[in-house]
């Protein structure tokens, strides 16, 4: 026995990879990479999983192309921080007091999108967040190096090591006050080992 269910009028509703994009970022970021599924991706975007692979490849090509996003709206802007010929102690406090007003911006507690993807169990996720991460400790030694060279890679581990506690907190629910306190009081680490 077959039915004939009349097919909606008017023409399908246009799939808008960007808008997917934003979606599924909001989904990674409530529950964390390894916590979305595929089915739960093309429900929310309303798409069937064909679609879904012809669109993005893979959930972890998904993933990527979310991070690229991040990067360039929500991430800590080091390029306009890290300015040539600002005193370290300064930017680099800088950098931790924006990590934590953006980690900890979401009441949902998401931290950051990339440094909690380089914990996730898919190691072509885990990569792209890796690399993303890895860019950032390049440009905050590098910043360093170019007055403390001997000391770039202690104050960049630092700086990182303090970022990476951010995310884990917000994640746990600390909000953006507790996590400044945090920030500055590492700020204060910082101008105590360097001259400005």
């Amino acid at each position: 026995m077959t039915t004939n269910t009349p097919r909606p009028r008017g023409r399908p509703r246009r799939f808008d990879p960007d808008q997917a994009v934003a979606t599924a970022q909001r989904l990674f970021q409530a529950r964390g990479y390894d916590a979305v599924s595929v089915a739960d991706l093309t429900e929310a975007l309303g798409i069937n999983p064909p679609s879904f692979y012809a669109a993005f490849g893979s959930k972890a090509g998904l993933y990527a192309r979310i991070l690229g996003r991040y990067t360039a709206g929500e991430g800590v802007p080091l390029a306009e921080i890290l300015r040539p010929g600002r005193p370290v102690a300064e930017a680099l406090a800088e950098v931790l007091e924006e990590a934590a007003r953006r980690f900890g911006a979401d009441p949902s507690g998401a931290g950051c999108l990339a440094i909690e993807g380089t914990r996730c169990n898919d190691p072509e996720a885990r990569q792209a967040a890796r690399a993303l991460t890895a860019g950032a400790e390049d440009a905050l030694r590098g910043f360093v190096a170019a007055t403390y060279p001997e000391a770039a890679g202690r104050l960049a581990d630092y700086v990182v090591t303090i970022m990476a506690g951010l995310s884990a907190m917000a994640r746990e629910g600390h909000g953006p006050d507790r996590l400044l306190a945090t920030a500055r009081l590492a700020g204060l680490g910082l101008a105590q080992v360097l001259p400005g």
